[in-house]
């Protein structure tokens, strides 16, 4: 739940509890919080780990972050996740885990990019 949100809960629970929630008050309230008017972005994250476990590693980093791309920054330990798991307590959503069929390995050749979740949040 957003701040807002809870604030509006916490602001509804009150009027409940001291008997003085109105049905107009009740119905802005909905309003407000359906409010699909500004529009929503999709942030992306692409983290490269150094295996499939959400708790491995990460060796890489790409975000696109409000419509911008950026490398983020150079020093590994300055990344602001140091594993797949950081960036899901941070509110990202994993939308593709690492593809199997990429990681064929030959005795001259390494296929495909390696172990590449993706993630997204919306702001």
């Amino acid at each position: 739940m957003t701040k807002n949100q809870e604030s509006i809960a916490a602001s509804l629970t009150s009027a409940l509890l001291t008997g003085t929630l109105s049905e107009d008050q009740l119905r802005q309230s909905i309003a407000q919080l359906t409010d699909n008017t500004k529009p929503r972005r999709q942030n992306i994250l692409y983290l490269q780990t150094q295996n499939t476990s959400p708790a491995g590693q990460v060796m890489g980093m790409t975000l696109i972050e409000n419509g911008a791309l950026a490398e983020g920054p150079s020093n590994p330990d300055d990344w602001p996740y140091q594993n797949v798991l950081d960036a899901i307590n941070d509110g990202w959503r994993i939308i593709s885990f690492p593809n199997m069929a990429l990681l064929a390995v030959d005795e001259k050749e390494f296929y495909g990019l390696g172990f590449e979740f993706i993630l997204e949040r919306w702001s």
